[in-house]
């Protein structure tokens, strides 16, 4: 061992700060510029970068080693009260501050191999002349100067392709040919130019001279009506009051629009709700002119626009416009001849995306070099336009950017404040979009992934399957993409090169679970020495091994979803680690002992790791910690929450659970009430309330003294055994409070008075088995506006529950005047009726309430209700709901405009039409348990299909006796799916032709099923009716024998998908010699009477798996090597098959090639 001082380390530090800091600083500038046609200088810039994280490294490392000492003296020496001072700076965002250290030669060796590399660079630097050029300036002789434009501004951009549709906007909006709200809609997807184009419409001066007031609220996914009224009032009004009923705020802007000309522009809507649509309308009247842009269809067709505009892909001319003016400062290339050929190819490649153009425009902008233009063209990951693969959280890259040190800053606003800015930014640039499936998640467009990946160059790679890449000794950052479920040693061994990784993370489909064998880890963990980002959420992994005390530099460790029991020991000497993720980690039972070590940890989630019943001591120390998801008390652990006491950073949403091991003074200690980041609050008794040792008032003490912060938002009180609630949970100080759930509270006798909270909006109530009467205390005595904010209330098991006394009648005090959705479910001794003055509901649910009388008629805004199992349902008839769900036992009624239509269980119905029932006028149709129905419509009933073409989804489950589906199935235009599920009298799915637009049919257990389609003798239409289906699946339908009655439909011409299974009569499949071309998986089981599929494969066939398992198949079409897109082929207990043709078959794209059980198979020739 050898001692390296305090002197040598800050000679080190000098020479980094002259040399690095100073000296070649002073030229990156003109490197950057330069190196885009100086190969030696691009290369001098990647050494550079190179060298530049390996000081990080070592710099860390001293970090590192300077807290492990300081540490273990603390350990030896003083109480863990002092760890935090002792602390190093550098491990704070401070400078590092050297103190002597005990190193071996190998560390010396680092310090001496980059100065060496160091003295190297500036000797280039120089030789490559980047002092003599900074020197004398950027434009000295020998430097090219950068393009010029020949016209434009700089930075102006102008916008071209949408012409037309601005000027038509304009004449729409200054006509005066409407005496209501006339609503224009913009609808594209992201990138398109929807906001730009409302901004020119918005700004032209026409407009001004048009309207006397305009305003511009930018919705996104939040759409509030309290929240974008406020808006509205405040930009016509800078001094109005704020308020927060929806009442008084919309009369106040009815009032102030009142015989005026307004202009709203409501940018990027994605709300679907036509109910909340209708409410945020209700105050504007004629003269008010509204421009909506969205990307959803369904919001134009909500908002009753008198014309949607949809913005499709530009022409080539506008988007080879946007490229030149991005890339050349120029409306065209005319004034750069050199450029033209290349810059339309490029554009072409965008495929009409303005979003394309820009990007890849103003990558362009600097670049003088014709080779690099032609790089960006010949690039093979040009996928523009296909779906993204991978969605994520907005906190998910918050905390890995956080790992990498992206998230420096000297400002007030440090680590996830600073993180949600950039990442907002960057979602306001389009680099990263909503995703359309999960609006909380996020997806980053194939274009902005490619972009990013070209300019990382070699210090990004990516593994993906079974592909071979080169990966370069430089790449720091490594992500690895695989379909396969079991991953061994040989897919890892690209990594072995990578000696300096900082990042290593697998990209896996959520939801599926991938095997990882133990050698992989034990070989690869202690090569990922310099790893700052490991993940290994979603692999099969029970152990892990104890080797985690090589990876010094680690800040960010991922166990989601793995089956681990035990964390190592070793994990605890990780004194850099920030983020520690083990959600979902049901087998961990413990966290590690020495967790207090991790003095820098940040971020621990152990949501869904149900397991672990205690928490260990030594959470006083984890200071830094501002995200703790869970805080489990163990039996004998109660005073282990006083611990929480010196958490003051705590944010967000925080759970503490075991509760009932806690008494009211250790309570008090964790000063809850301090922890001002805290957002949301769950609180956790155990589910056993009936245990001797509990005692109510021990558990009402404890509650006392758990008030937490003035501005918590969410509220959660679970299994609470008190027989009274604290005074604090209905106290109004608590302004912020939007969401209160009191779960199994089963010793409660009355609820707290709740109503006096101003901006609750979500109350749940359930499992309260000793409340018999809901009255004034609920509301709030002398409560003059309760409730004011409520919309979402529900109740759910409250047996004993007998009376609800709504306090109506006194007319001054409004009760739940903001509530839009009411559900009640099994409470089967309410009494009575329900409330009569809920003027803004929207959704009701009464479920398992015998004793309940309701009505419906006094609810004008109704939009879906479900009522099962109440006393009586009166004044349905005049209802407008748009969604039904009720068992029709005792109604005869219609529901001409209900767009969700369900019949749940009425065992009498026999047709539709003879109960007052019609298909008419809904999109989604649901009928089951109706064992007596035999028809949809009765015979005599002639059906229009101009009223009935709204259908989109018809389910049939369960009904026994129905044996023929409506005549005029075939003319249902909106009809795109179909599911038929236990209709045994079923003898076939349509006559003649399937419904032209239908894309999924999934028909299940329907055992006299003989054709899909019954082609009649009297059948004139012709054969090539063309059929959309894309997915057809039919299960156990046993006399099923071919698609098609006669062969003559070709019901398979669009076909994707095709899983047929146990149909033991199938005996013909398509009625076409040839394989459908479309068809991409196809799925035969326990079909015996099937011999042959097809003749023949076609040359353009799409089919990538084939699976036939216990069938009678002889032989497989021709043509297997024309299956240029094969990945999976599986052939189980095929007892009739001998073997493939001579041709043989390509391996080329195969993922999985199986035959088991086939003992009559030959070779593969």
């Amino acid at each position: 061992m050898s001692v390296f001082g305090e002197a040598t380390l800050s000679a080190f530090l000098e020479l980094l700060s002259t040399k690095l800091l100073d000296s070649i600083k002073a030229v990156l500038n003109h490197a950057e510029e330069k190196q885009i046609k100086d190969e030696a200088v691009k290369n001098w810039l990647d050494d550079l970068q190179d060298l530049a994280y390996d000081v990080d490294d070592i710099l860390d490392e001293f970090a590192y080693q300077e807290l492990r000492l300081k540490l273990q003296k603390t350990q030896a020496q003083a109480s863990t009260s002092k760890v935090q001072k002792l602390i190093p700076t550098c491990c704070t965002g401070g400078h590092f501050s050297p103190i002597s250290f005990m190193f071996n030669a190998k560390m010396i060796s680092k310090i001496k191999a980059v100065t060496d590399r160091l003295n190297s660079l500036n000797t280039r630097r120089s030789s490559l002349g980047l002092n003599v050029i900074m020197s004398q300036g950027a434009n000295s002789k020998g430097n090219k100067p950068r393009l010029q434009p020949t016209s434009l501004m700089d930075g102006a951009v102008e916008y071209v392709g949408r012409a037309s549709e601005k000027q038509e906007m304009l004449e729409l909006l200054k006509s005066n040919n409407s005496d209501g709200v006339c609503v224009l809609s913009i609808v594209g997807m992201g990138g398109m130019g929807k906001t730009t184009l409302a901004q020119l419409v918005y700004n032209d001066p026409s407009i001004k001279e048009s309207f006397d007031h305009k305003s511009w609220v930018c919705v996104s996914d939040d759409f509030d009506a309290v929240n974008i009224t406020k808006t509205i009032l405040r930009s016509l009004d800078a001094d109005s009051r704020d308020e927060n009923d929806l009442n008084l705020l919309q009369v106040k802007l009815k009032e102030k629009l009142s015989g005026k000309r307004y202009l709203l522009v409501l940018d990027d809507i994605w709300n679907e709700s036509y109910s909340d649509w209708t409410i945020l309308r209700a105050p504007f009247g004629a003269g008010t002119k509204i421009i909506v842009t969205t990307r959803l269809e369904k919001v134009s067709s909500n908002v009753d626009s008198m014309k949607a505009f949809y913005l499709d892909k530009l022409s080539h001319h506008d988007c080879l416009s946007i490229f030149a003016q991005l890339s050349l400062k120029a409306r065209s290339f005319d004034g750069h001849p050199q450029f033209k050929e290349i810059g339309e190819n490029i554009v072409r490649r965008c495929n009409g995306l303005p979003l394309a153009a820009k990007a890849i425009g103003s990558l362009l902008r600097t670049v003088t070099d014709h080779s690099e233009w032609e790089k960006v063209y010949e690039s093979e990951i040009w996928d523009l336009l296909e779906d993204p693969y991978y969605e994520f959280e907005e906190e998910e890259i918050i905390l890995l950017w956080r790992a990498e040190g992206f998230l420096q800053s000297k400002a007030k606003i440090q680590g996830k404040g600073l993180g949600n800015q950039y990442f907002q930014d960057l979602v306001s640039r389009s680099f990263f979009q909503i995703s359309s499936k999960d609006k909380s998640r996020f997806v980053m467009h194939d274009l902005m992934n490619d972009l990013a990946q070209l300019v990382a160059g070699e210090i990004c790679c990516r593994l993906e399957g079974e592909k071979q890449q080169k990966f370069s000794h430089r790449s720091r950052h490594s992500t690895f993409v695989s379909d396969d479920w079991y991953h061994i040693v040989k897919k890892f061994e690209a990594f072995y090169q990578m000696t300096s990784l900082r990042t290593f993370l697998p990209l896996l489909h959520q939801g599926d679970r991938f095997y990882l064998t133990s050698v992989v880890l034990e070989d690869l963990l202690p090569r990922l020495s310099y790893v700052r980002v490991l993940s290994l959420s979603g692999y099969e992994i029970y152990d892990l091994p104890d080797l985690f005390e090589n990876l010094k530099h680690l800040r960010y460790l991922n166990f989601s979803r793995t089956r681990i029991k035990c964390l190592p020991d070793s994990l605890c000497t990780l004194y850099h680690l920030e983020t520690l993720i083990l959600r979902d980690c049901s087998k961990l039972k413990n966290l590690p002992l020495n967790i207090g070590n991790l003095v820098n940890l940040y971020f621990l989630d152990i949501r869904g790791a149900g397991s672990i019943k205690r928490m260990p001591s030594g959470f006083d120390q984890l200071t830094k910690l501002q995200t703790l998801s869970n805080f489990v008390i163990g039996e004998g652990d109660g005073h282990l929450i006083r611990e929480l006491k010196n958490l003051s950073n705590l944010r967000d949403n925080f759970c503490l659970s075991g509760l009932e091991n806690v008494k009211g003074q250790d309570a008090r200690e964790a000063k809850l009430n301090e922890k001002l980041g805290i957002d949301g609050l769950e609180l956790q008794w155990g589910t056993d309330l009936e245990n001797s040792t509990r005692k109510e008032e021990v558990e009402e003490r404890a509650l006392d003294f758990l008030r937490p912060q003035k501005k918590l938002e969410q509220l959660i009180i679970e299994n609470y055994g008190g027989v009274k609630f604290s005074s604090w949970i209905a106290d109004s100080c608590f302004k912020n409070l939007s969401s209160l759930k009191l779960r199994n509270c089963k010793n409660c006798k009355s609820l707290p008075s709740v109503g006096r909270l101003p901006l609750l909006k979500d109350l749940s109530i359930i499992g309260f088995d000793q409340v018999q009467k809901i009255g004034v205390e609920f509301f709030g005595e002398n409560q003059l506006n309760p409730f004011a904010s409520l919309e979402i209330l529900s109740f759910e098991s409250l047996p004993n529950w007998k009376e609800w006394d709504t306090c109506e009648g006194d007319e001054k005090v409004l009760k739940l005047p903001s509530l839009r959705e009411l559900s009640i479910k099994t409470c089967p001794q309410l009494l009575g009726r329900l409330p009569t003055h809920l003027p803004f509901l929207q959704k009701l649910e009464i479920h398992r309430c015998a004793s309940l009388v309701v009505s419906i008629s006094s609810f004008p805004l109704l939009f879906k209700f479900s009522i099962r199992g109440c006393a009586e349902l009166v004044d349905g008839c005049s209802s407008p709901a748009k969604e039904f769900n009720i068992p029709a036992d005792r109604t005869m009624l219609r529901f001409g405009n209900s767009e969700y239509f369900e019949i749940p269980g009425w065992e009498e119905l026999a047709s539709l039409s003879q109960h007052g029932f019609s298909l008419v006028g809904h999109r989604f149709i649901s009928i089951w348990r109706c064992p007596q129905l035999q028809s949809l419509e009765a015979e005599e009933v002639e059906l229009q299909p101009d009223k009935i073409s709204r259908v989109e989804s018809l389910q049939i489950y369960d009904c026994e006796m129905l044996n023929r589906l409506p005549q005029v199935l075939h003319e249902l235009t909106f009809l795109t799916v179909m599911e038929i599920h236990n209709c045994p009298s079923l003898v076939s799915f349509a006559e003649n032709n399937l419904p032209p637009n239908l894309k999924k049919l999934r028909i299940t257990y329907c055992e006299n099923l003989e054709y899909l389609v019954d082609e009649k003798e009297d059948n004139k239409s012709t054969s090539s009716t063309l059929c959309l289906l894309e997915d057809l699946e039919i299960y156990k339908c046993p006399s099923l024998m071919s698609l098609s009655s006669k062969g003559h439909k070709n019901i398979c011409n669009q076909l994707q998908l095709l899983d047929i299974t146990e149909c033991s009569k199938l005996s013909f499949l398509f009625s076409n010699t040839k394989f459908p071309i479309t068809l991409k998986h196809l799925r035969i089981g326990e079909c015996p009477e099937l011999e042959y599929i097809a003749q023949e494969f076609e040359e353009n066939a799409c089919l990538e798996s084939l699976l036939i398992f216990r069938s009678g198949i002889k032989s497989l079409p021709r043509g297997l090597d024309k299956l240029i897109h094969l990945q999976e082929m599986w052939l189980d207990s095929c007892s009739n098959l001998v073997s493939f043709e001579e041709t043989g078959l390509l391996t080329t794209n195969f993922r999985a090639f199986v035959v088991d059980g086939c003992g009559n198979f030959g070779a593969l020739l």
